[in-house]
């Protein structure tokens, strides 16, 4: 017998690729944080000694959800200026709070309570876009979370630097200090056509190539935004960037809630992602991202949730069922956006845009062990015909039970294994006062 570090065994393991496959009686064999072998259960027990065995006996075993676009220090303005139309919630509230508060303080704590919440929810990837990244993967890794650090830019000052070649400066120093940490890559983030002028952004587009990383981007946000740059500019956002070189496989073009049928078939034939918020999108009455044209165009949308600040939380398995309910919807089709579809944003379509593709997003031998256990056994969750259809349409993140990373076990039973969750619940409570008190 092969001594390994562990097995997890469960009544299903959905890998996700190849698509459609349930395994039922399967166990995962991990050892030194990849996944060696999935195989029936007994002859997992038959072939392997495990230092720990892990058995799971309602649950499905997915890949950790992969949420590919999120502003997670924003988890500390989570209510406060809700029902606002975007550019009101953001010159008027948002911005206004960031302007007082954000620094680093701000950013360890807020990065903090995200990491716990998407620890608890399943997730085990993200791609965060905000100010004084290197703060966010100091917290990131130190939480055990898998984090695409968005180096942002942006033309306006902040606490953080104060024009957009301050910006770059500080990413690319990022980009070169945290290179070699094996939870932590990087993207660059210029925050939206809008707020982002043409010389930097090409300077971008040079730079992303030549480190073969990705541009992240809110794109076509809104109505406003494209009727916006036509007046400024002449032309639509996405235009506008493809002339700077900005659009083919490396941009993840957030939103796109305002597409026509010609952008679709070049963000298709560039290789550009597209990831897909519904529930930002619906909450600020954004518009809706044509998703079901999207995917049958064959362009790759993963699922992001957006900063707490407007959705209001990182739930990615609620943002799969919204997701797949509004793709119906919108196309008309009850067969639209189908729940193994749905799942594959969530997880390997998020991984293949962020560049983690080969190392995460599907539970495949040769893969790090990022997991994510669902109990299913729940009575909301009761009976069970189809543990993929339940995973979108019924189950909630409170049963997600156990998450690793790397083979690390983040949560045990519910139980947050890497983060103090009375001093987070303390610092918490006096942002909440603080930033009260000024709004």
């Amino acid at each position: 017998m092969q001594t390994i570090d562990k097995l997890i065994s469960a009544p299903w393991i959905i890998p996700v690729e190849p698509q459609g496959r349930v395994l039922e009686d399967h166990a995962l064999a991990i050892h030194e944080g990849r996944i060696l072998e999935l195989l029936p259960t007994e002859e997992a027990q038959a072939r392997y000694r495990p230092e720990t065995h892990r058995r799971l006996e309602r649950h499905a075993l997915i890949p950790g959800l992969v949420n590919a676009h999120t502003h997670s220090p924003m988890t500390l303005l989570r209510g406060l200026a809700d029902d606002l139309p975007l550019m009101d919630w953001l010159q008027n509230h948002i911005w206004p709070a960031e302007g007082r508060f954000v620094g680093e303080g701000f950013v360890h704590d807020g990065t903090l309570l995200a990491a716990a919440e998407m620890i608890r929810g399943g997730t085990t990837c993200f791609n965060d876009m905000y100010f004084f990244p290197e703060t966010t993967g100091q917290v990131a890794a130190r939480a055990g979370l898998r984090a695409v650090l968005g180096l942002i830019v942006i033309d306006f000052p902040s606490a953080w630097a104060g024009d957009a070649e301050e910006y770059i400066t500080k990413g690319l120093d990022i980009h070169d200090r945290y290179k070699g940490d094996a939870l932590l890559s990087f993207c660059f983030a210029p925050h939206a056509p809008y707020t982002v002028g043409d010389d930097p952004l090409g300077r971008l587009a040079t730079l992303a190539q030549e480190l073969e990383i990705p541009v992240h981007m809110h794109v076509h946000e809104t109505a406003h935004e494209v009727e916006e740059s036509v007046a400024r500019f002449g032309m639509r956002p996405l235009e506008r960037l493809a002339r700077l070189g900005l659009v083919g496989p490396n941009l993840l073009g957030v939103h796109m809630t305002q597409l026509e049928a010609s952008e679709i078939r070049y963000l298709a034939d560039t290789g550009a992602h597209v990831v897909h918020c519904p529930e930002s999108n619906l909450k600020l009455a954004s518009g809706f991202c044509p998703v079901q044209a999207l995917v049958e165009a064959g362009v790759n949308v993963a699922l992001g949730t957006d900063g707490t600040a407007s959705n209001n939380d990182l739930d990615l398995l609620g943002e799969m069922r919204t997701a797949a309910l509004l793709a119906k919807g919108v196309s008309g089709d009850a067969a639209a956006l189908p729940a193994h579809t749905a799942l594959r944003m969530a997880t390997l379509n998020g991984a293949r845009a962020l560049g983690l593709g080969e190392s995460t997003g599907s539970l495949e031998p040769g893969k790090s062990a990022d997991i994510t256990a669902v109990d299913l056994g729940e009575l909301e969750t009761l009976p069970l015909y189809d543990p993929v259809s339940h995973l979108v349409y019924a189950a909630s993140r409170h049963q997600v039970s156990d998450v690793w990373v790397a083979g690390r076990p983040l949560l045990r039973d519910r139980q947050l294994t890497t983060i103090d969750l009375p001093d987070l619940r303390r610092r918490v409570a006096d942002w909440q006062r603080r930033i009260a008190e000024a709004d």
